[in-house]
């Protein structure tokens, strides 16, 4: 048996109008906005059909969205992006339900690398 293949398990949309963005995706393809609070911030998780998602309010010029890629290693899978002339745009970080980061790849597409915890 080969390598394991990473699974995009999250898609977040970064823009600058989460209100239109959601009220936008969810008449047009039934996507359900829910708030969750997350300490001091708000994130708008979208049910969008057997994958997680959200929608993310930032400073962002232009709309994005970002695959989350689910990887047994956040550390090693990134050290390896960046040897593989990737741009790191965020360190791996814990959070509540595990590790991730960002890297930009040649090219200029990110993608994000998730580390649910409980998994090494």
């Amino acid at each position: 048996m080969g390598p394991q293949r990473h699974p995009v398990v999250h898609l977040e949309l970064h823009t600058g109008d989460l209100a239109g963005a959601a009220g936008f995706y969810s008449q047009l393809l039934r996507w359900r906005p829910t708030t969750v609070e997350a300490g001091s911030a708000c994130y708008t998780a979208m049910e969008l059909g057997g994958l997680g998602g959200g929608i993310v309010e930032c400073g962002t010029e232009r709309p994005m969205w970002l695959p989350y890629v689910r990887v047994e290693s956040v550390e090693q899978v990134t050290a390896c992006a960046w040897g593989m002339g990737a741009t790191v745009l965020l360190e791996p970080r814990e959070g509540p339900a595990g590790w991730r980061s960002v890297v930009s790849v040649p090219g200029g597409a990110e993608l994000a690398l998730w580390q649910p915890k409980g998994a090494a």
